[in-house]
């Protein structure tokens, strides 16, 4: 499996939503698209989907334009709308046949795909009566239902409080085992649990695409983290003079310092501080996170 997303380009009346914007996708891979509400991505998948077409550019799908690959896709929208008066089953019963499946085919599977999705014993419950997360695993469910190469998400975990959320993460790290999957999200913590891979995308341009060992190792800028107690804070004035300290950042009781070399200076740092009697509260090499690192590339 292939997906091929060729200089594509959207505008809406005077807004570009999508401009020139190019990747590839290769079979096994979870791709997480990421960038704030408004950056495109919505957009993008759309027309992943075939639910909406390029201005200008292509989409394809083993080599195929994607209008003709759509039994190849199972698509996750950010709010799923299911009629609450159906049962799960009924429910998967119904989208099989929309998908054109033959009942011979969606009937056997559909006790298989809720108990992958964690929904076995409520089969044959209302879909009214069910929480948040349990509506997106059964839209997870109708997603997978006729067995798709690829599998596109929008915004999967973003309408649910923290347990749907969690419940939501853990089933797509499940199933991303045995299926490729491109999902967007601005909830940067669950893409970095979830993907390999980052395509970043801000005012409909795609602005980066590597992954997270990536984008760390080139944020790394030797910085250590310390924490102290209030009363050491006067300690920075010492350490803004040692000739190997080259930034000091004060956050609340964190001093974020940056240092020449961080193999040779993390000790002579510590050293210092506990010269000083500097009552640390916790030590460390700064990583930067990937919402960090999202902030620097985004935010100008």
């Amino acid at each position: 499996m292939k997906l091929e997303i060729k200089h594509v380009k959207k505008a809406y009346k005077d807004k570009i939503a999508v401009n020139d914007f190019s990747m590839e996708l290769n079979a096994g891979e979870c791709v997480g698209l990421i960038g704030p509400n408004g950056a495109g991505k919505s957009t993008l998948l759309k027309m992943i989907t075939d639910m909406i077409k390029p201005d200008e550019g292509e989409v394809l799908l083993n080599g195929n334009k994607i209008a003709q690959m759509k039994r190849e896709i199972g698509y996750l929208p950010q709010y799923p709308n299911f009629y609450h008066w159906m049962t799960a089953r009924e429910t998967l019963a119904f989208m099989g046949q929309l998908s054109g499946l033959q009942k011979e085919e969606f009937i056997h599977s559909i006790p298989e795909i809720l108990a992958k999705v964690g929904l076995r014993e409520v089969g044959n419950s209302k879909v009214g009566t069910f929480s948040g997360g349990m509506k997106q695993r059964l839209g997870i469910a109708q997603a997978l239902l006729h067995k798709p190469a690829l599998i596109v998400m929008d915004e999967p975990v973003s309408a649910l409080d923290p347990i749907g959320r969690r419940e939501v993460v853990n089933l797509i790290r499940d199933i991303k085992q045995d299926t490729t999957i491109i999902l967007s999200t601005h909830i940067l913590s669950d893409a970095e649990e979830i993907c390999e891979r980052f395509v970043m995308i801000s005012n409909g341009i795609k602005i980066e695409d590597t992954t997270i060992a990536e984008l760390l190792a080139r944020s790394n800028k030797n910085k250590l983290s310390l924490h102290c107690t209030a009363k050491d804070l006067k300690w920075i004035d010492v350490a803004k003079k040692l000739p190997y300290v080259r930034e000091i950042e004060v956050t609340g009781h964190r001093l974020d310092i940056e240092v020449e070399n961080i193999q040779t200076d993390k000790n002579r740092v510590l050293e210092n501080a506990l010269a000083h009697e500097v009552d640390i509260v916790k030590f460390e090499i700064h990583t930067d996170t990937l919402e960090e690192i999202f902030l620097q590339l985004v935010v100008k």
